[in-house]
């Protein structure tokens, strides 16, 4: 297969480059794009040094691409989607670009893989992190009863605004130890030694682009319209791995040891839930790891349908670049042809 990376350079596109070698993903030919600061570095892979091309309105740049994972920003991916489908290959783009598009499916394999077979305009959207991960655990309890509200109050590390936002964190911490004035840049206010609950940008009703993403990507990935999903996404001075407390209710009431049962069963989960021995999933321990993990699981009080949990997931690798290599891995699992 010959497969291209746009946005080679940056966190999510690093990250690619990492889980594509750790999930031995079948590739003859590999293709760096990135901006023009980024053209002409190069980067390791299987033992050969890839020179990073600019990204240009080429016409046959991707000529011969099967599968063109994207992760440059919405405007790149809006920009240059026609030029890297128009000989055919798949674009699984890491963006917003076209999450919310009725012709583009919206794809956690664990969840709806089967929906990546519909690309009339062969492009698949990866879901925002916070959405990834918090569907991951959502499923295997709707298959027992379907879930009517999704409580979410989100804690998220500095890797997801980017690799300069995770130097800022370790900066601003070194700067304050130094006695400086911390750098604000990549974030509202100063990260470290807070929390700012405030990621993305306020819409008009109040929630931020972020909180809707959450409303909006759950409805689509577990077709759901009528699934009501409330969020709050908070920034927490972590480098990497977003976790979430999240409440739910179901049409009938799930018991903790059905709901248990499920998550130790469902794909892509792994539980980590004993209070007597205070286990439970945190980010330092999941980073750069590539379940989602789910602890503290218990009934919600308020609510005899209600359950509550905790989930902890690495925003860069399931949140990002793993969920986009296994909705490749899925496809050609179940009969996609590559490479021909």
């Amino acid at each position: 297969m010959k497969v291209a990376i746009v946005g080679a350079s940056g966190a999510v596109g690093q990250e690619f480059l990492r889980v594509l070698q750790e999930q031995n993903f079948p590739i003859d030919e590999l293709l760096l794009f990135g901006s023009s600061r980024s053209a002409g570095r190069t980067y390791n892979f299987r033992g050969k040094e890839i020179t990073v091309r600019e990204l240009r309105h080429e016409p046959d740049d991707f000529k011969g691409v099967d599968i063109a994972f994207t992760s440059a920003g919405a405007g790149v991916s809006r920009e240059y989607a026609a030029d890297i489908t128009a000989h055919g290959a798949l674009m699984i783009d890491n963006s917003s670009a076209f999450r919310m598009d009725e012709d583009v499916p919206l794809v956690v394999p664990e969840v709806n893989g089967d929906d990546a077979f519909n690309t009339p305009r062969n492009i698949i959207g990866n879901p925002n992190c916070t959405t990834i991960q918090m569907v991951v655990a959502l499923k295997p309890i709707n298959d027992i009863s379907p879930i009517r509200t999704v409580h979410v109050a989100t804690y998220q590390a500095a890797s997801g605004a980017g690799a300069s936002a995770m130097d800022e964190l370790a900066e601003q911490y070194a700067q304050i130890v130094r006695g400086e004035k911390p750098t604000v840049e990549k974030f509202a206010y100063q990260l470290a030694y807070n929390v700012i609950p405030h990621v993305d940008v306020f819409t008009d009703n109040g929630y931020t682009k972020e909180e809707m993403k959450m409303f909006n990507e759950t409805r689509k990935i577990m077709h759901a319209p009528e699934l009501n999903v409330s969020a709050m996404c908070v920034r927490v001075p972590v480098m990497r791995a977003h976790s979430e407390a999240v409440w739910i209710t179901t049409e009938k009431p799930v018991s903790v040891e059905q709901a248990r049962n499920a998550f130790e069963k469902a794909e892509g989960l792994v539980v980590i839930d004993d209070p007597a021995t205070k286990s439970y999933p945190m980010p330092l321990d999941v980073a750069y790891k590539d379940p989602v993990y789910v602890g503290r699981l218990r009934a919600d009080l308020s609510n005899p349908c209600g359950l509550t949990f905790w989930i902890v997931g690495d925003q860069i690798k399931k949140g990002a670049a793993l969920n986009a290599v296994q909705i490749a891995q899925y496809l050609i699992a179940h009969g996609k042809k590559f490479g021909a």
